[in-house]
């Protein structure tokens, strides 16, 4: 059997920094380690954190009760109150925000002070999305789907500028984007899809388009792990959504001669190489 492993597979850049910037924290040896949210959206990675002593707050009020320790701010950002309420505290604030991510927050900071009405293209309650709507001036608008872009009513005059959140998906980002321009507004569109995720998505499509079956590994919860599910779906029937290599084990695949494997950005390498030995020596 031959299987095909996708080049871009694994870490992006912006997980990986996440991910090193808490290990250093625990290698310092310091006691009290949180993180705004989980790090990442993976449960094997969060889950080693958390048997080293680092706790994950899942809300402002969990950050409140803080009297001490070290607050990492999580790849997928948040926003500004949160850096404004760890500061008050006078809690040590380590951010491992992606700089991608960071790029949106400046971007949408700016127009929003220029008076443009911020829309952004993604999922509403993605903490990304949650965390760029925190730093715009006004209220954010958020379109993550044909209907919603269809609905949009502004008026006319009103300045627009279009932000994407770093994981959606290229090609319905340029679909939404049109529908909204056909209104005839004043858009500035500004493409904040990470190239990575632009990378990740066009190799997963083709690789799906020539295999007999596809496995895309990843958290449930990771956004870029389910976008790359869907492309490769639509490209290969037999394709496979799993966290790990109990999840694959669950499945009878089909005989087939090529398999596929891809992964998320926020999928450790020693995962993707434990389902490609499994696939190799066991199916």
């Amino acid at each position: 059997m031959e299987v095909i492993t996708a080049k871009t597979a694994g870490f992006c850049f912006g997980v990986k920094r996440a991910v090193e910037k808490v290990y250093d924290q625990v290698n310092q040896g310091k006691k009290e380690i949180y993180t705004y949210g989980p790090i990442i959206h993976n449960e094997e990675v969060v889950a080693d954190l958390e048997s080293k002593g680092v706790k994950v707050l899942e809300s402002k009020e969990d950050l409140k009760n803080l009297a001490h320790g070290t607050v990492i701010i999580r790849s997928h950002g948040v926003g500004k109150e949160i850096y404004r309420d760890i500061e008050e505290q006078g809690l040590e604030l380590v951010d491992a925000t992606c700089p991608y991510v960071r790029k949106i927050h400046r971007i949408v900071r700016e127009k929003s002070e220029q008076g443009k009405q911020i829309i952004i293209i993604g999922n509403n309650t993605h903490p990304e999305v949650e965390g760029i709507k925190g730093w715009c001036v006004h209220p954010a608008i958020v379109v993550g789907d044909q209907e919603a872009a269809e609905e949009l009513r502004l008026p006319h005059d009103q300045e627009i500028c279009i932000v994407s959140q770093t994981t959606f998906n290229y090609n319905k980002f340029k679909n939404l984007v049109e529908i909204i321009d056909k209104k005839g507004y004043d858009i500035d569109v500004i493409n904040t899809i990470c190239s990575a995720t632009e990378e990740r998505q066009l190799e997963a499509g083709e690789l799906a388009d020539k295999v007999d079956a596809m496995i895309v590994i990843g958290g449930k919860s990771s956004s870029n792990t389910q976008k790359l599910f869907e492309i490769c779906k639509t490209n290969c029937v037999n394709t496979y959504y799993i966290q790990t290599l109990d999840d694959l084990e669950l499945y009878s695949l089909p005989p087939v001669k090529c398999v596929g494997i891809t992964a998320g950005a926020s999928t450790p390498n020693y995962l993707i190489k434990e389902v490609q030995e499994y696939v190799r020596n066991e199916l």
